[in-house]
């Protein structure tokens, strides 16, 4: 959805740099809590020195072209076409959608209307949008009471793991608040 190159390449750089307060320290205390070392190889320092060093409209989705293009090309003649292919999943959708399904629903039967409809004075920082967002607040709030411990957790409205500024490109977008990538209905096969 970025409108050229060059927003196409900053938003490549806010994710990047901000990777290290979402999917990865979520990766590593979820392993971690089990005695086993994620490894990230698409992470590796030379690859990310080779990935950024491409021209960032060689990188961006267009007509016949799908995210990763460059990587799929690569690895075209070693793995199956299938797996070479598919269908890019977001890092929090790799879990599978019964996963999330389930958490979603879960958080429908734990967080009334009511509640949802007052969430910004229980939670005026960050205030969540959604009965699954919320019911992770409440859990949060339950373990760190201080309301500087919300204060330093970033947020802001996301879209499929886009950063807030990259919420704004596209107004439809903005009208969404769901970190799952089938939340885009022109990008994901099995959006919903």
């Amino acid at each position: 959805k970025a409108p050229d190159a060059r927003s196409f390449h900053e938003e490549t750089v806010r994710k990047l740099s901000r990777l290290h307060s979402y999917d990865c320290l979520r990766a590593n205390k979820a392993m971690s809590a089990w005695g086993v070392e994620a490894r990230v190889p698409f992470l590796d320092r030379e690859f990310l020195d080779v990935a950024m060093s491409q021209n960032p409209a060689d990188k961006m989705i267009t007509e016949g072209k799908m995210e990763k293009q460059i990587l799929r090309e690569a690895f075209s003649e070693m793995l199956p076409e299938e797996i070479v292919w598919r269908q890019k999943e977001q890092f929090s959708d790799g879990v599978g959608y019964s996963w999330i399904d389930g958490i979603r629903d879960f958080a429908r039967t734990r967080v009334s209307e009511k509640q949802l409809a007052h969430a910004g004075k229980r939670f005026p920082y960050n205030t969540p949008a959604t009965e699954e967002a919320y019911l992770f607040r409440r859990l949060f709030e339950n373990h760190f009471p201080l309301a500087s411990a919300a204060e330093c957790v970033p947020g802001g409205p996301s879209v499929a793991c886009s950063t807030p500024e990259a919420v704004l490109w596209d107004s439809s977008l903005q009208e969404m608040n769901d970190p799952s990538g089938r939340a885009v209905r022109s990008v994901h096969q099995e959006a919903y």
